[in-house]
């Protein structure tokens, strides 16, 4: 996908993503917490937060780099980023800034972060190696990445079943090699990535979450409002056959749907990598 167009998608899913990031940050917390861990986040440190959404994980960091530390939120997004800048004002917190722009394409200070974190994002990336290349110069020397990706689709059909009726429906098929949610997730894949980027010391973890989500109508208008991946998929095709891919999604998230709710079962990467 083109910076353009990769821009416009998280343009349009800004406003959903905010007002809907918090069910998914919950369930999310121990990847986030583990990853912020595997990344050596503490106290003091300077964090550069790749394609940082609204920042619920961004404003995790800076807890924990306290007053002396500094976190810069970057997006492609600059709805995105305004959404960061306001929940930081809201929490009181006042040591993160933002930075606009595609990752690969970022002019960054070399050696001027301690540590890179990327949630739920590298996956998508058009170019993830030359993102990582950008990120690796912008490391200190010893200083590390810790990202969160997706593994399986087996391990994930909550996420996996609606992408397969909206690209059913749409008429389409994802090319093998190109961005998607679990283009990193198969073994040795992300290991392979910081290696071939020039990244050494280099650890992954498997995490099992539950996705704890509301009813399957709200489900529904989640994904449509903020999970701009999805959206892409099919915004593209007629209305009648946005329609009933939609409809279709509906019926297996009712499929699943106990007590008004939805619990689904995943499994995340979490990987981290030493800059030599």
């Amino acid at each position: 996908m083109e910076t353009n167009e990769a821009r416009s998608q998280w343009e349009k899913a800004a406003p959903g993503w905010a007002k809907w990031e918090d069910v998914f940050t919950k369930s999310a917390g121990p990847a986030t917490e583990t990853m912020l861990e595997m990344a050596g986040v503490n106290l003091g440190k300077r964090i550069l937060d790749l394609a940082s959404g609204a920042g619920s994980q961004t404003l995790a960091a800076a807890h924990k780099v306290g007053p002396t530390g500094q976190i810069v939120a970057n997006d492609i997004s600059k709805t995105m980023l305004l959404h960061v800048e306001q929940n930081a004002a809201s929490a009181g917190i006042s040591n993160i800034s933002t930075l606009l722009g595609a990752v690969q394409d970022l002019d960054i200070t070399p050696n001027s972060f301690d540590a890179v974190i990327c949630r739920f994002a590298l996956m998508l990336f058009a170019e993830p190696a030359k993102a990582l290349f950008n990120v690796q110069q912008a490391l200190k020397p010893e200083g590390k990445i810790g990202v969160v990706v997706f593994s399986t689709p087996q391990t994930n059909l909550f996420f996996v079943r609606p992408m397969q009726i909206l690209l059913q429906h749409a008429g389409k098929t994802p090319l093998p090699g190109t961005p998607g949610l679990f283009s990193l997730g198969a073994p040795g894949i992300l290991e392979k990535l910081f290696q071939d980027t020039g990244f050494i010391n280099i650890e992954t973890r498997i995490l099992n979450l539950t996705f704890q989500m509301p009813s399957a109508n709200q489900t529904l208008v989640m994904v449509q409002e903020a999970f701009g991946a999805y959206r892409a998929v099919i915004g593209d095709s007629p209305e009648s056959v946005q329609t009933a891919a939609w409809r279709d999604v509906l019926e297996y998230f009712r499929s699943i749907e106990i007590n008004n709710k939805i619990e689904a079962p995943a499994e995340v990467l979490v990987g981290s990598a030493q800059k030599p």
